[in-house]
Order: C-alpha cells, then sequence, then structure tokens
C-alpha cells in the first residue's frame, strides 16, 4: 500500500502527516483525516490510516504538534495537549491546516471528507465539527467531550459520532451528559453517543496495557466494536460503496 509523508503548515509551525492511499481504488474518493493520541502522530494512528486506505479511502494521519514531535510521558502529554486545549482557537487552526491539506489532494473528493481521532484526537474532530468545518462526520474515539466554546446553533454539518468508554475517567458520566445537554441546544442534526461498559481510556489501542496511565487499558471488543460503528456511518454519509464492509 502506498504512504509517504506529507509536509504542510499552519502559520510558522511545519506539521508532517502521513498519508496513506489504495492504487486499486480509481477516481476521485472520500478523505478521512486521522488525529493521534495526546503522545503525538506515532504508529497507531497511521495504521489506522493505512486501515482506512485498505477500505478504498484516502487517509491522512494529520501531526497536530509539528515536525511529527513525541511525548514520552504523562508530563509532556500535559504540557503539549494542555497548551493546546487551553487555545481552542490554536487546537482548531492546527485541525483546519490538515483538513485544507487533505482536501488539496487531486484524487479526493471534497464533498465528502470525514475525521476521526483518538483521546485528544477525537477531542480535535469535535472542535472541527463545532466550528462548522466541511465535513460529512467526524468521530471521536475515547476522546475528551469538555469543551472552552460549545457548539453554537446550526453551526455543526457534520453528523457526530462519540465512541467511549462507561468507565473512563477522561469523559465521566457529567461530561457524557454535558455533551448531550451541547448537541441538543446546538440543534445538530445527526448526533450519537455509544457508551462501552466496563470500558476505561485507549480502549481501541493494543498498546495501551495500563503502564503509562494505570486507566487506559486495550479492550478488543470495544475496539471492535467501535471501529464496525464508525463503518456503519461512513456507509451512510458517502452513500456510496467504497467496499467498507
Amino acid at each position: 500500500m502506498p504512504t509517504r509523508d506529507l509536509d504542510y503548515r499552519c502559520d510558522d509551525v511545519n506539521l508532517r502527516g502521513y498519508l496513506a492511499w489504495n492504487d486499486n481504488a480509481a477516481g476521485p474518493r472520500p478523505g478521512v483525516l486521522v488525529f493521534h493520541e495526546g503522545l503525538g502522530l506515532g504508529e497507531f494512528a497511521m495504521e489506522r490510516a493505512r486501515r482506512l486506505a485498505d477500505l478504498g479511502y484516502i487517509a491522512l494521519a494529520a501531526d497536530m504538534f509539528g515536525d511529527r514531535r513525541q511525548a514520552i510521558n504523562l508530563q509532556q502529554v500535559a504540557t503539549v495537549v494542555g497548551g493546546l486545549r487551553a487555545e481552542p482557537e490554536k487546537l482548531r487552526a492546527r485541525g483546519r491546516a490538515a483538513l485544507a491539506a487533505l482536501a488539496d489532494l487531486p484524487d479526493v473528493d471534497t464533498s465528502r471528507l470525514a475525521g476521526i481521532g483518538f483521546c485528544f484526537g477525537g477531542s480535535v474532530v469535535l472542535e472541527l465539527a463545532r466550528e462548522g468545518a466541511d465535513l460529512k462526520a467526524v468521530v471521536s474515539f475515547h476522546g475528551v467531550l469538555a469543551t472552552k466554546m460549545p457548539a453554537q446553533p446550526g453551526r455543526v454539518k457534520a453528523s457526530v459520532l462519540v465512541l467511549t468508554g462507561a468507565e473512563d475517567p477522561l469523559a465521566p458520566p457529567d461530561q457524557v451528559a454535558a455533551f448531550e445537554n451541547e448537541m441538543r441546544e446546538g440543534h445538530v442534526r445527526d448526533w450519537q453517543v455509544i457508551l462501552y461498559g466496563n470500558t476505561l481510556h485507549g480502549f481501541t489501542n493494543p498498546a495501551a496495557d495500563g503502564s503509562m496511565m494505570r486507566t487506559a487499558l486495550y479492550n478488543e471488543q470495544a475496539d471492535r466494536r467501535s471501529w464496525g460503528a464508525m463503518l456503519g456511518l461512513f456507509d451512510e454519509v458517502f452513500s456510496e460503496d467504497t467496499n467498507s464492509v
């Protein structure tokens, strides 16, 4: 499967994404952004991009930190992610830069774009939806749901799917309820929250073994079911067979 690095910019920051596509798919096809976890753009998000490409999508794993910087511990995660979350306009600008880079690719159908994100990346796709990005769908996997800039009535264009662990301390019940109210008050046309029982944070990543973060633990069943939920939404909103079955 063809892959390559893709450099793009946001203000004075160089962002190094990872692009995956399938040469067997012909003509314009849907594009999907993949936003990484709090450790930065690494193999996990890249593997998900390749998996999407194998299904016929053009997938860009975005870089939110710049120069593909990696965090090596929770303290660094808190510093980098906390800094971006404290400045939601900067966070959204970097997400928009990734969307523009994807949309600029010649084989991408710009009328059929989506974004998915894991952990920190899950909050990024929700912020893009909140500001009215031209996305058919956004899917947040175990993302933080709280925001400083809630969705305004009529602004969200995307179908919104939140996939979260019922025991995830980063998305506790009060924040889930607040997010649901935000969707209602924002008159979001199509939104859904799926809770996976007995499931902690980071449930999609096989490397999540509780060693770095005690409450981040892989759950094969929730991983499989959440990916299937995402594919079902894509099939619906793109309204075209892309072999994503």
